[in-house]
């Protein structure tokens, strides 16, 4: 049986429900660029300098979203630019308030503490709120679920993040825009669609994060489509051990497409990290658990030595 078949009664649900978020209702929303801290607005978990850019609309997409930019320690008293991160499921990054089931990421703890203990470089990071069609966004080809074809809306999510929205992050804050420095990362069908944006638009990412990825959309199609990749992406992979009601399909999905791109040429601890994280299931908790791993990889020492090889 097909491993869709397997899987799509089960993951259909979820894919429906997981990281939907809870967005502030549309008259609590701030103007089109308005500072939100948790030392502002005691009901919010977020630390550090954010930045709302409120309900954004896109010619390519029918629902508008909100993006919180969130800015390094230190951004305002220097003149240096920073590499960026672009992440999907914004809503849950953050801020407990607006995520999935009120447990978020913790990417803003986590970025800020690993900046100041001086494990990484300092990067902004965009998080890109989901919208009532997050499941025909986040991926590149339509498939048969539940009887009825869903998805495949991903080439013009990616046209809105690469032509519209990156283009207004580079004009707004102090990025380094090159390829270089230049990084996407989700989970679930969000690490899905960051895989194909990544590889639609070589010239612009040079780094790609894929958390607990759904690689079983449309009978595994992810694995025919590795051929694309430029040689010197950097990706990381990741998958728990106790995802969905099958997780040992899952974990042999990503340990599969580990296996592909080494027999493609990416190397361990050079430009591949692939990650197995013993009783982690498929939450917005568990991701916040090891969401250290992917920043390190991207943005530690020996990252930086590889983005100034690559920016040659």
């Amino acid at each position: 049986m097909k491993i869709n078949a397997l899987l799509s009664i089960s993951l259909s649900a979820l894919l429906l429900a997981c990281q939907a978020g809870v967005s502030l209702p549309p008259a609590a929303l701030p103007g089109p660029r308005t500072a939100v801290t948790a030392r502002s607005v005691s009901s919010h978990s977020i630390t550090g300098q954010v930045a709302r850019h409120a309900q954004l609309r896109s010619q390519h997409l029918q629902h508008a979203r909100d993006v919180l930019v969130w800015l390094p320690p230190g951004y305002d008293s220097s003149q240096q630019r920073y590499p960026v991160l672009y992440m999907h499921d914004g809503n849950n990054l953050f801020d407990r308030r607006t995520s999935f089931g009120g447990s978020e990421w913790e990417v803003d703890e986590r970025a800020e503490q690993l900046i100041r203990q001086g494990s990484i470089q300092p990067v902004i990071i965009v998080g890109i709120y989901n919208s009532p069609a997050r499941m025909d966004e986040y991926t590149w080809h339509p498939m048969a679920l539940n009887g009825q074809m869903q998805g495949g809306q991903g080439a013009q999510y990616a046209r809105f993040v690469v032509e519209e929205l990156k283009p207004l992050i580079d004009q707004t804050y102090r990025t380094r825009p090159e390829r270089a420095h230049t990084a996407m990362m989700g989970s679930s069908l969000g690490g899905l669609i960051s895989f194909y944006t990544a590889r639609a638009y070589p010239q612009v990412f040079g780094q790609v994060g894929l958390m607990s990825p759904s690689i079983w959309w449309k009978d595994r199609q992810i694995l025919n489509d590795l051929d694309g990749l430029p040689p010197d992406l950097r990706i990381w992979l990741d998958m728990g051990t106790r995802e969905g009601r099958q997780p040992e399909v899952m974990l042999q999905n990503a340990k599969d497409m580990a296996r592909a791109l080494e027999q493609r040429g990416f190397e361990h601890f050079r430009n591949l990290a692939f990650h197995v994280a013993p009783d982690a299931d498929h939450s917005e908790r568990a991701w916040a658990a090891r969401i250290e791993h992917p920043l390190r990889f991207f943005y530690g020492a020996s990252a930086s030595t590889a983005s100034a090889a690559a920016s040659k």
